[in-house]
């Protein structure tokens, strides 16, 4: 059975192998997806390590707008053998890594189930999530949380760079 079309929002980042590239390569990938088309890409963004790891390179990071007939389980598991693919190896939470992409929205649904979380658990208080987010989408609202723009003035305390000043379009 057919799931209806929905617009999704997934996150990306790397810190580790020309994290720009991985990007790119993940981004390829995903529009390769059955039951998925790749709509938007954000501009890429340059940010510090969070959580509890430090000691690591700083992270290229980027979000992109999708619509898929996958329903939000499917999804994750497509993008968790996606990182699985390009090299992403789980050895330690919030450590350098290849690859990560996460399911941070999926329409305006909430999930809180074991393996899955929408929206992401920790996208309203990312900057490095929440701008390329309103790169792409400026009156995105996080189900739970409000609109992107009002969650963004308490995160603008952590680092960001924009490293490019168009979206990233040779990549679709």
């Amino acid at each position: 059975m057919r799931h209806q079309a929905a617009i999704a929002y997934l996150g990306l980042g790397s810190n580790l192998c020309i994290p720009e590239r991985q990007i790119g390569l993940a981004l390829r990938e995903i529009s390769l997806l059955p039951r998925l088309q790749l709509q938007q890409v954000s501009r890429f963004v340059c940010s510090a390590p969070q959580g509890g790891v430090q000691s690591q390179p700083d992270f290229v990071n980027a979000v992109c707008k999708i619509t898929t007939t996958l329903t939000a389980h499917t999804l994750l598991q497509e993008l968790l053998v996606l990182e699985k693919q390009l090299g992403r190896v789980r050895l330690l939470q919030d450590g350098p890594r290849v690859i990560d992409l996460d399911l941070l929205l999926y329409g305006d649904v909430v999930i809180q189930e074991q393996g899955l979380i929408v929206p992401h658990p920790r996208l309203y208080q990312r900057r490095f999530v929440l701008e390329p987010l309103l790169d792409i989408t400026p009156t995105v609202v996080i189900p739970g949380h409000g609109p992107a723009t009002a969650l963004l003035p308490a995160c603008l305390g952590q680092r960001l760079e924009w490293l490019s000043t168009e979206p990233e379009r040779e990549v679709i």
